[in-house]
Protein backbone atom coordinates (compact mmCIF):
# COMPACT_ATOMS: atom_id res chain seq x y z
CA UNK A 1 0.00 0.00 0.00
CA UNK A 2 1.50 3.71 -1.06
CA UNK A 3 1.31 6.00 1.27
CA UNK A 4 -1.25 7.77 -0.63
CA UNK A 5 -3.43 4.54 -0.26
CA UNK A 6 -2.58 4.56 3.52
CA UNK A 7 -3.57 7.87 4.38
CA UNK A 8 -7.24 7.32 2.31
CA UNK A 9 -7.74 4.41 4.31
CA UNK A 10 -7.11 6.53 7.64
CA UNK A 11 -8.90 9.22 5.93
CA UNK A 12 -11.88 6.98 5.68
CA UNK A 13 -11.08 4.90 9.21
CA UNK A 14 -12.10 9.08 11.03
CA UNK A 15 -15.27 9.53 9.19
CA UNK A 16 -16.21 6.51 10.29
CA UNK A 17 -15.49 7.49 13.74
CA UNK A 18 -16.21 10.80 14.30
CA UNK A 19 -18.95 10.78 11.85
CA UNK A 20 -20.88 7.61 11.07
CA UNK A 21 -20.37 6.09 14.62
CA UNK A 22 -23.94 3.85 14.31
CA UNK A 23 -23.70 2.99 17.77
CA UNK A 24 -22.34 6.06 19.63
CA UNK A 25 -19.68 5.38 20.83
CA UNK A 26 -16.75 8.37 19.95
CA UNK A 27 -16.83 9.76 22.86
CA UNK A 28 -15.17 6.96 24.30
CA UNK A 29 -11.38 6.25 23.55
CA UNK A 30 -10.78 2.84 24.27
CA UNK A 31 -13.10 2.23 21.59
CA UNK A 32 -11.38 4.08 19.00
CA UNK A 33 -10.78 0.60 17.28
CA UNK A 34 -14.60 -0.29 17.03
CA UNK A 35 -15.74 0.18 13.42
CA UNK A 36 -11.63 -0.27 11.80
CA UNK A 37 -13.38 -3.81 10.32
CA UNK A 38 -15.92 -1.90 8.28
CA UNK A 39 -12.65 0.44 6.46
CA UNK A 40 -11.68 -2.28 4.22
CA UNK A 41 -14.64 -3.19 2.59
CA UNK A 42 -15.95 1.06 2.30
CA UNK A 43 -12.08 1.77 1.40
CA UNK A 44 -12.35 -0.89 -1.84
CA UNK A 45 -15.62 0.66 -2.61
CA UNK A 46 -13.75 3.71 -2.82
CA UNK A 47 -11.07 2.91 -4.51
CA UNK A 48 -13.22 0.54 -7.20
CA UNK A 49 -15.00 4.34 -8.72
CA UNK A 50 -18.15 3.33 -6.39
CA UNK A 51 -20.45 6.55 -5.84
CA UNK A 52 -21.85 8.10 -2.77
CA UNK A 53 -25.14 6.14 -3.48
CA UNK A 54 -23.34 3.10 -3.28
CA UNK A 55 -21.45 3.75 -0.59
CA UNK A 56 -24.01 5.13 1.29
CA UNK A 57 -26.23 1.59 1.39
CA UNK A 58 -23.12 -0.16 2.40
CA UNK A 59 -22.81 2.14 5.04
CA UNK A 60 -26.82 1.95 6.05
CA UNK A 61 -26.39 -2.10 5.65
CA UNK A 62 -23.56 -2.59 7.89
CA UNK A 63 -25.11 -0.09 10.55
CA UNK A 64 -28.36 -2.24 10.30
CA UNK A 65 -27.19 -5.46 9.98
CA UNK A 66 -24.45 -5.77 11.76
CA UNK A 67 -24.61 -3.78 14.61
CA UNK A 68 -28.57 -3.58 14.89
CA UNK A 69 -29.10 0.27 14.35
CA UNK A 70 -31.14 2.02 12.38
CA UNK A 71 -29.49 5.00 10.94
CA UNK A 72 -31.46 6.52 8.28
CA UNK A 73 -30.12 6.18 4.86
CA UNK A 74 -30.38 10.23 4.20
CA UNK A 75 -27.75 10.04 7.08
CA UNK A 76 -25.57 7.30 5.85
CA UNK A 77 -25.94 9.65 2.25
CA UNK A 78 -24.33 12.29 4.15
CA UNK A 79 -21.47 10.63 5.85
CA UNK A 80 -20.94 8.78 2.30
CA UNK A 81 -20.78 12.49 0.62
CA UNK A 82 -17.64 12.88 2.52
CA UNK A 83 -16.10 9.35 1.75
CA UNK A 84 -17.12 10.26 -2.01
CA UNK A 85 -15.27 13.64 -1.88
CA UNK A 86 -12.23 12.39 -0.55
CA UNK A 87 -9.27 12.17 -3.66
CA UNK A 88 -8.38 9.21 -4.77
CA UNK A 89 -4.98 10.69 -7.20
Amino acid sequence: MSKFEHDLFNEIDKILWRNWDPIGLNRIPGCRDEYRDYVPEIYRLKMSGSDQETIALKLYELALDEMGTELTIEFCRQVAGRIAGLKTD
